[in-house]
């Protein structure tokens, strides 16, 4: 006999969580556009290519909340005869949007960095640049351990690649002080390659970042949110075994089914094992929308 438990406080659920995926996407767009206007600044005075690459991957990284904004306030909307899950698929799509932008990001700063090794310029404000990498680096990682915090809290692969994202920009940021230290100390190709080296860093996170976005749109889950779906499941009295169970991200939202055996019982008993399975997989999977739940006797 199949079984679904009430969903009304996992739909309350999804609102806040979109909302707190907007919110965290309005203030880590703001940070990294500010971060950007300020690097930019120190390019024209300096003509630095690594800090150039750094800026353009930045305001790239800052354009990725855009597609993940439109992504979270499409998934608010309810399902439809056509789309009958809903659009939290919207946001898997969103991140492979990300990885095209991150790609063009590298392409171009690999260019100017390969241009520059080619035709050699003197650099200017060698302190300002160092200053630019230091606030890149400050910008990218506050941004990062917010991302990533909601990200891991909503359950959003795709906000959590963003963060990691950031991150790893903030320690090319660095990367562009180093650059900046061996041209004051009489190594005027540190500028350019250090360029090339933060596009190979670009594409290298690419590779992680597809992976998790691949794996959310082949309906692949953790491992271990198996796990604890089955470690809610078998403790609940009346239980005999699982027959079934699956799980699948629809964005940032977790949907599934499951078929758990149970003694030979009157239909009342056992719709009553149901709801305490139903419930305890809402206590232990907070990001869970519905999961079926269908009892089959022993």
């Amino acid at each position: 006999m199949p079984h679904t438990h009430d969903a009304s406080d996992s739909i309350d659920d999804a609102l806040e969580a979109s909302a707190a995926g907007v919110r965290a996407l309005k203030i880590s767009l703001f940070v990294l556009l500010g971060t950007t206007i300020l690097q930019l600044a120190v390019v024209l005075i300096s003509g630095s290519v690594a800090l150039l690459a750094d800026t353009i991957h930045n305001f790239s990284d800052a354009l990725t909340a855009v597609p993940l904004w439109i992504a979270f306030i499409l998934g608010r909307r309810a399902a439809s005869r056509r789309y009958t899950y809903g659009l939290g698929r919207a946001e898997d799509l969103a991140g492979l949007f990300i990885v095209v932008v991150v790609a063009l990001s590298a392409v171009v700063a690999a260019w100017q960095s390969i241009l520059r090794l080619l035709s050699p310029h003197p650099l200017e404000n060698l302190w300002w640049v160092v200053a630019a990498g230091i606030i890149g680096f400050a910008g990218n990682e506050l941004v990062a351990i917010y991302r990533i915090r909601v990200g891991r809290r909503i359950g959003s692969a795709a906000l959590v690649a963003d963060g990691v994202h950031a991150r790893t920009d903030g320690f090319t940021s660095l990367a562009v002080v180093v650059g900046a230290v061996g041209v004051m100390l009489g190594f005027p190709l540190a500028d350019p390659i250090v360029g090339i080296l933060i596009s190979i860093a670009i594409i290298v996170l690419l590779i992680g970042t597809v992976r998790s976005i691949g794996r959310r749109l082949m309906d692949g889950v953790e491992p271990e949110l198996v796990d604890r779906a089955e470690h809610a499941i078998r403790h609940v009295e009346g239980v005999r075994a699982i027959q079934e169970l699956r799980l699948r991200w629809v964005g940032h939202r977790l949907q599934g089914d499951t078929a758990i055996v149970v003694a030979d019982m009157p239909v009342s008993q056992a719709e009553r094992v149901a709801d305490e399975v139903a419930a305890q997989l809402a206590a232990h999977l907070p990001n869970a929308d519905a999961i079926r739940v269908r009892t089959v006797s022993d």
